[in-house]
């Protein structure tokens, strides 16, 4: 199968298209992609130096969604299916992966990072833990690319979190992994106040589940906390049935997630930053609160997640952007600069 690919081929450089031969080995599928999303984590590696696992050149993306044209020995079966491929791939057999722990897998598969990812043509990935789509959906293939990570990743997230109806879910940070958020949680019947820089995200957040909206920089810490400690006191919600999630992936924004645990409360860490943080870590301890990591989304959770898309619990049309994958380095020069406030998904013109 011939695949056009962009290469990344060092930090700040512009990627590269190359023509290249993609052939599926055994355990494995060739997926044509329909869409393949822009995340905060390839911004990372592109432009601040985060290391990949195998190093440049390689191809970034790990949002993908397409069909299957192409299958090695032992995967038959899913020739002509379209799917999500989950952005972390976990081998299975491992005695992490026995214990319910895919998360930590030492023979995982983060695509973009360890192997070449979606921003191509063609891709090729291990065969398990695909997500088959259903047919007559009322949405195109390329959206529910932001399956792979923008959505799965904060549904694992408030699925740990053990967030339930009547509970209180704050999102510090309501753009990408954040806008999807907010929606798992109202879907789940919490009260949820969306967090953010933004306005054009936090009307989003607002239309889609949002009981409070607060524009971080113009309110101190004081005022936000003040904001939604009113909000849990007129629903009577007390601090250990709040869950924080820290979705903006910035150095501010993590402060202020930290800030916002009560007593018995929980933070879940979702977005990353190669920033440093000076945090007073005694407050987990003298608040007997939980501070939890999320990598990305177990496989046997997909399902879960696209039928909540599927559905039409959780929007996907306002909250995606699409672009054509030629368009490549200009878009991810708009993501880096925040002249777009929706996730992008850049498209083959194969596939548009």
């Amino acid at each position: 199968m011939r695949s056009t690919a962009w290469v990344a081929t060092g930090v700040g450089r512009p990627m590269v298209r190359e023509e290249r031969d993609v052939a599926p080995g055994a355990g494995e599928v060739v997926v044509e992609v329909a869409g393949c999303g822009v995340c905060h984590t390839d911004l990372g590696f592109l432009y601040d130096g985060v290391p990949t696992r195998r190093p440049f050149p390689l191809v970034l993306g790990h949002e993908i969604a397409g069909r299957v044209v192409e299958t090695g020995d032992g995967a038959d079966g899913l020739r002509g299916r379209e799917v999500v491929v989950p952005a972390v791939l976990p081998c299975g057999e491992c005695d992490a992966c026995r214990a319910g722990r895919g998360q930590v897998c030492p023979s995982q598969v983060f695509l973009g990072s360890d192997v070449d990812g979606g921003f191509a043509t063609h891709v090729r990935v291990p065969a398990r833990g695909l997500c088959p789509v259903p047919a007559g959906r009322d949405m195109p293939l390329a959206h529910l690319a932001v399956v792979a990570d923008a959505v799965s990743t904060p549904y694992q997230a408030i699925l740990r979190s053990g967030l339930g109806a009547g509970d209180l879910a704050v999102f510090v940070g309501a753009g990408g992994l954040g806008g999807f958020g907010v929606q798992i949680a109202a879907a789940l019947g919490a009260a949820v106040v969306a967090v953010d820089v933004d306005d054009g995200r936090l009307r989003l957040a607002q239309a889609h589940g949002a009981s409070l909206a607060l524009r971080a920089d113009r309110a101190s810490f004081k005022e936000i906390r003040d904001e939604i400690r009113g909000l849990a006191a007129r629903r009577a919600i007390p601090t250990w049935r709040q869950r924080v999630f820290e979705t903006s992936g910035a150095a501010a924004g993590q402060a202020t997630a930290f800030g916002l645990l009560g007593p018995g409360g929980h933070l879940a860490v979702v977005g990353f930053t190669p920033a440093k943080l000076e945090l007073r870590l005694s407050n987990v301890m003298a608040f007997d609160a939980t501070v939890q990591g999320n990598w990305g989304c177990l496989p046997e959770h997909y399902p879960a997640v696209v039928d909540l898309v599927v559905s039409g619990r959780v929007a996907l049309e306002p909250f995606v952007e699409v672009r054509p994958l030629d368009a490549i380095n200009e878009t991810f020069a708009d993501v880096h600069e925040r002249r777009t406030s929706r996730r992008v998904v850049l498209t083959p013109a194969a596939a548009s």
